[in-house]
């Protein structure tokens, strides 16, 4: 056994334990779908005020029951208790760790929070425990927002006991006494008879927003019989429920109708694979491999060395020397990170695929073909229209299977909550553009071809497919990615054109950047 081939042999033992690792550790963290469906709850509940002046006709009817749910406060107490639940067992499992480890020490948790809990299983004991602390912090302020809004969609729907309880519970002192404040001021406003604080204005439009704010100020108001800021609030009440309805409709109609042209898409594609066999378009090339001139130990080259290393080790240890002030508060200095980021680990991938390769230089016919005088676009376009439904089924069975753990891609949680153009306009050149170039050129270019060499075709697709899902390092996501994968490959397979997949995976990431962009900007 050569030196290079040992050394390979053990980084690719240390590769797939600090994988592993990594997986296991984002069992701890929540779904980002979790908080992603309370968003979208938010929308449909500023959506449900909407009333145009043509509400009382039959179109404004047919409208609402398109775009709207057909019991909006019932759905959105169901998503708010299920949301409670979630975060009171994180904040018990929190609460258990804490418990567990004896520290002396007294340590302040830092004043801002971090976008996600996260807990580094590698940090100090000290760091664990102040890790710990801060996540304790912001899973006990979720709860105390979480229930104020509980309490105001019970009222709404006549149950005044139940949110006279939920907020009673919340009238401890737990993060903050304005929590705690605001509590009381709206069991005092929905109170029989009512009871009015001083301060009950303020911190109603300190601690509530959105639906939820504009209902509480209209209870205070009405109590209150100040007419001027009663139709004030309910003016901008109207518009917010009129650009929720927009957004509501570019979310649902869009997907939706693209989702509708896959399922029929791929019901005829499946109906011709059976009925025509070898000569439907679904079998197209699907027996043609590829001529692989390198063996397994290049393949593993490529991705433990270029892949992993670049990725997990070697970049991230290049920017941590950079004078670069951290922790990185301003969004879109975030937005230039994570690109500068992604393009010095796509740069170094690439660079050791190439060198890797280079001495089997001219390569045979097929690899990473790029043709622009082509028919790609139509398998690009209709790859995505079938991937929707797809994962759409895979990410359903998913969330039951991971009940809102395993992790989520951070990129996702910035989007969602970063309003600012240019920070999103960076997060689309990294996430629509920098990942589709590099992502389809390593996994579909280089690694479904060379997979090829050891398997069939469908399995060399399955086999790509679960290591593209693995690298995102987040187990919620590795069967919905799997699913996403396995439909890049069908397409880039049959259309032996990068190009397509390419389109697919911009398509998608794009998609997911706009409802994004949506869903944050009503919250």
């Amino acid at each position: 056994m050569t030196l290079k081939r040992l050394v390979l042999i053990i980084s690719t033992v240390i590769a797939v334990v600090l994988a592993t690792l990594s997986l296991v550790s984002s069992w701890q963290k929540p779904q980002f779908q979790s908080r992603l469906e309370l968003y979208q709850t938010n929308i449909t509940l500023q959506a449900q005020a909407w009333q145009p002046e043509d509400s009382n006709g039959d179109n404004f009817q047919v409208i609402r029951q398109a775009i709207l749910e057909d019991q909006p406060l019932e759905n959105a107490t169901q998503q708010y208790q299920e949301a409670q639940k979630s975060v009171q067992t994180n904040l018990d499992k929190v609460k258990n760790q804490l418990a567990q480890l004896s520290s002396p020490a007294q340590i302040t948790p830092p004043a801002k929070p971090l976008p996600q809990d996260t807990v580094d299983t590698s940090a100090s004991p000290a760091q664990t425990v102040q890790q710990l602390q801060q996540s304790l912090n912001q899973q006990q302020k979720l709860l105390a927002e979480l229930d104020l809004r509980l309490g105001i969609l019970q009222v709404q729907q006549g149950q005044q006991d139940a949110a006279l309880k939920t907020w009673g519970e919340l009238q401890q002192p737990v993060l903050s006494t304005d929590f705690a404040d605001t509590a009381t001021v709206l069991s005092g406003i929905w109170s029989n008879p009512p009871r009015i604080l001083p301060n009950a204005q303020q911190l109603i439009q300190k601690n509530l927003d959105g639906w939820f704010r504009d209902t509480a100020l209209i209870q205070l108001y009405q109590l209150q019989q100040r007419q001027e800021p009663l139709a004030a609030v309910k003016a901008a009440q109207q518009e917010a429920a009129a650009q929720a309805v927009f957004k509501l409709t570019l979310i649902g109609t869009i997907p939706a109708l693209a989702a509708l042209i896959g399922t029929i898409l791929l019901i005829f594609l499946l109906t011709q694979r059976l009925l025509k066999g070898k000569e439907a378009l679904l079998a197209q090339n699907g027996d043609l491999v590829w001529t692989t001139p390198w063996d397994g130990e290049t393949i593993l080259q490529v991705f433990v060395v270029g892949f992993f290393f670049m990725g997990q080790i070697f970049v991230p240890i290049l920017l941590s020397i950079l004078p670069i002030p951290r922790p990185i508060v301003d969004v879109r200095l975030q937005a230039v990170s994570v690109l500068v980021s992604y393009l010095f680990v796509a740069a170094g991938a690439l660079s050791v695929m190439y060198f890797s390769i280079k001495r089997f230089f001219p390569l045979p016919r097929l690899w990473f073909k790029f043709q622009l005088q082509d028919n790609w676009w139509l398998w690009g376009l209709g790859g995505y229209c079938t991937a929707l439904p797809v994962v759409v089924v895979v990410s359903l069975i998913n969330q039951k299977l991971w009940q809102g753990q395993g992790g989520s891609n951070p990129l996702l949680q910035l989007a969602l909550e970063s309003q600012d153009f240019v920070a999103l306009g960076i997060f689309f050149s990294t996430a629509a553009i920098a990942a589709p170039l590099f992502e389809e050129i390593l996994f579909r270019g280089f690694l479904l071809p060379s997979l090829t060499r050891y398997l069939p075709v469908w399995g060399a697709i399955v086999a790509s497919s679960l290591l593209f899902a693995i690298a995102h390092l987040s187990l919620s996501e590795v069967l919905p990615l799997t699913a996403l994968g396995i439909v890049l490959g069908v397409v880039y397979t049959r259309s032996r054109n990068l190009l397509a997949p390419m389109l697919l995976h911009s398509l998608w990431n794009s998609g997911t950047l706009l409802s994004l962009f949506l869903l944050g900007s009503g919250n």
